[in-house]
């Protein structure tokens, strides 16, 4: 850690959490008065801390399956067949290539779909008008960089699980990332059959071995300077904003990393009885501890539909 964990300074090793909720319920009241009271919880922050999953993404319009992954990856469905791994841009990123042309040849094309050429930033921009004179910051276990599109500065977001634009050394032999994008797009153009050709398989400027995306998959993913920076301003907000008037807003956060977002805003929420919680989602994700009270609003709807509300309502649209 780049920064002490003093009595009053969080860092993000002692915000994560692995303790679920033992009393989850789905809140019965109308959604009418749900939207009402995750409007005044932003209105009487004085600091908003988003914390944002795949759900978001997949509210704002990003796909990653069916016709889309049909229309955008068939010729490696072709390649690979459409077993379990060819379905969807998330199981195919596990496939097994044979070799690092192939891997690349898929890579370049996924890092660029879900990265550098995504932009489904509209709900992302409407999003952040609603906390304008708000002291704000991004907690993200999404790698699409679409808020940083949509305007929010840099230097207010820390994404915890990598980036589809950079790329490390697999066995993660030194702690830095590089910038692939302009590399990807070579890639892509130079395909065939699936594949890259071999003088393009990027190697580790270090060790001579092979390169991964930066995306924590496993325990090599690299933390550069760039994520211990993110890191140290994640703390230093977080520091500052629990013990004032603190409004965590969840976006689309499940249970497949909870223990990043979803748990360590339940823990602040039951420590600090100044801290309230918005979680947006459907079904169970929407699901909030019941011995919070009024200081929490699940709201179980279409997720597009109950950011333009709340919005709208803080606007006083």
């Amino acid at each position: 850690m780049l920064f002490k964990n003093t009595a009053n300074k969080l860092t993000f090793n002692t915000f994560l959490s692995g303790t679920p909720a033992r009393d989850y319920i789905m809140q019965d009241t109308p959604y009418v008065e749900q939207i009402a009271q995750a409007v005044k919880m932003i209105k009487d922050a004085d600091y908003v801390l988003l914390g944002a999953g795949a759900g978001m993404s997949a509210a704002a319009g990003a796909q990653y399956g069916g016709k889309f992954f049909e229309e955008r990856f068939g010729e490696f469905q072709k390649i690979y067949g459409k077993g379990p791994y060819m379905q969807d841009m998330y199981s195919a990123g596990f496939y097994p290539f044979p070799n690092q042309e192939s891997k690349w040849g898929f890579w370049c094309k996924l890092a660029l779909t879900a990265g550098a050429d995504l932009d489904v930033t509209p709900l992302h921009r409407m999003l952040l008008s609603a906390f304008e004179g708000k002291k704000l910051f991004l907690l993200s276990t999404n790698a699409d960089h679409q808020f940083e599109k949509a305007g929010l500065p840099a230097e207010q977001i820390f994404a915890t699980q990598g980036s589809y634009n950079l790329i490390q050394c697999k066995r993660g032999c030194h702690q830095k990332t590089y910038n692939a994008v302009s590399m990807f797009r070579q890639m892509d153009q130079a395909r065939k059959d699936g594949k890259i050709p071999p003088h393009m398989v990027p190697k580790c400027p270090v060790c001579g071995g092979d390169m991964a995306m930066n995306l924590r998959v496993d325990d090599h993913f690299v933390e550069d300077a760039a994520w211990h920076e993110a890191e140290r301003r994640f703390g230093e907000f977080l520091s500052e904003a629990r013990d004032k008037k603190l409004a965590l807003v969840e976006l689309g956060v499940g249970f497949n990393t909870p223990t990043i977002i979803r748990f360590p805003f339940e823990k602040l929420v039951r420590d600090h009885e100044n801290i309230s919680l918005v979680r947006l989602n459907i079904n169970e994700g929407a699901a909030v501890p019941e011995s919070f009270g009024s200081r929490a609003v699940g709201i179980n709807a279409d997720m597009a539909t109950s950011i333009a509300d709340i919005v709208s309502g803080v606007r006083g649209a």
